[in-house]
């Protein structure tokens, strides 16, 4: 019997396609329209995105997105493709009925959704798994996601069978992915070395509408501090990205690591456990404002854990999660 094509799509946010000012304002505009990611009235929000923002910023983030392209690409849309290759590498035989066919898309961006629904229309899939790569459930990141899939499918007359994976914080394979990550810096932690899990921030208003956000990011905070036995003095939960007037989560990253060595914590290491992929949030953010805001504080010993990106661990922690989907 011929095995069944099934189409597997990991979903990230997006990232411009080129790091040029145009380029980057279509993606902000693509990203900053979205009512899932600023929730305010078109009438009051576009005339102030289109008049004032979007030119501003998409000048001044120039630079920064230079800075973080690597090998002619954006490394999310590099390190994304990478991951879905071994993927489907790795499922290749495992379900003797299923043949899969992996592929990377963004929410905002390219490789677009729909380039891939074309691509799996193309195969005659008959089933389609979804994994946003948001470990933590946000309506602003997965729930846009799936907004956004709902669109692209919309369009199309035979749907797919669909299975979407809402979010995977406390999965075993992830926290075990994670703690790995960790590891090398073990030592450091119970020489008085502080752990920082920075997460992406969103606005206080979605969280009192009851967004679980904030207790998912704490919750893999806790698990992966207990798999590495730290005291809770070793670690502490920041949020960072903050974008407008609006209150977000809190604390901020750069104000923590700004208050840390006033306090005697001069070494930290950061990890963003919410982001499975290196981006503009993490190595230029992170790793070289909020590096700076560190050691400007007086801080000597500063060090960023990279995303899993297209790592080894990661690879088989998306695969296992495939795995169990395929199996049902």
């Amino acid at each position: 019997m011929e095995p069944q094509a099934t189409g597997v799509l990991l979903l990230n946010l997006g990232t411009p396609d080129e790091p040029t000012a145009p380029a980057i304002r279509r993606y902000l505009a693509s990203f900053l329209t979205d009512r899932r990611v600023v929730d305010l009235p078109a009438i009051l929000w576009r005339p102030f995105l289109y008049g004032v923002i979007l030119p501003l910023r998409s000048r001044r983030l120039v630079p920064k997105y230079e800075l973080i392209w690597t090998n002619g690409d954006s490394p999310i849309r590099t390190y994304g493709q990478s991951l879905a290759r071994q993927v489907e590498s790795e499922l290749d035989g495992y379900e003797p009925r299923v043949k899969p066919i992996v592929r990377v898309a963004m929410t905002y961006g390219n490789p677009s959704i729909d380039s891939a629904l074309d691509e799996f229309e193309a195969h005659s899939i008959s089933e389609l798994l979804v994994l946003p790569l948001f470990p933590q459930y946000s309506s602003a990141a997965t729930a846009a996601t799936f907004d956004q899939l709902a669109r692209c499918l919309r369009r199309r007359i035979n749907l797919p069978q669909l299975r979407f994976v809402r979010d995977y914080h406390d999965r075993s394979e992830y926290l075990r992915a994670m703690t790995r990550s960790l590891e090398p810096y073990a030592a450091r932690f119970k020489q008085g070395t502080r752990l920082i899990f920075s997460y992406h921030g969103i606005p206080m208003a979605q969280v009192q509408a009851g967004d679980p956000y904030p207790l998912q990011c704490l919750k893999t905070a806790e698990l992966i501090a207990q798999h590495l036995a730290l005291p809770e003095d070793a670690w502490q939960v920041t949020y960072q990205s903050r974008f407008g007037a609006a209150r977000w989560l809190m604390p901020a990253t750069d104000q923590v690591l700004k208050d840390l060595p006033q306090q005697g914590n001069r070494k930290v290491v950061v990890v963003c456990p919410g982001f499975s992929s290196d981006c503009l949030e993490t190595l230029e953010e992170i790793n070289v404002e909020n590096r700076r805001v560190f050691t400007a504080a007086g801080g000597t010993h500063f060090d960023y854990v990279p995303a899993l990106n297209d790592s080894p661990d990661h690879v088989r922690m998306i695969t296992a999660i495939l795995q169990k989907l395929l199996s049902l």
